[in-house]
């Protein structure tokens, strides 16, 4: 997950760098007053989202994967947990229905 992030990163770093350069040589319109900056983060956004969703496709789909992995492994160890304590539950109840008889 962690390669998906840094790459997902890249993505939206060199749309930045690209975009910054395309507004201030003209070919993009600048942001009014102050705002220039939040222009180019904003735009550099947008189009960062649908390159990163195509071009990232297999690395988020493997990232998926190894979580889901985790999740079931995670489930499984809560299962294996509850059952051992049923167990032990159904044991001491076994031996407390016991001494009450006698």
């Amino acid at each position: 997950m962690l390669r998906y992030t840094l790459m997902r990163l890249g993505v939206f770093v060199g749309c930045l760098v690209v975009v910054w350069g395309a507004v201030y040589s003209g070919i993009f319109p600048r942001g009014f007053g102050d705002s220039n900056f939040l222009w180019v983060l904003l735009l550099s956004l947008v189009l960062s989202a649908p390159i990163s969703w195509v071009v990232l496709r297999k690395e988020r789909d493997r990232a998926s994967v190894q979580i889901v992995n985790k999740v079931d492994r995670m489930k499984a160890n809560l299962d294996a947990n509850r059952s051992q304590e049923d167990v032990a539950d159904d044991g001491a109840r076994a031996r407390g229905e016991a001494a009450a008889s006698n």
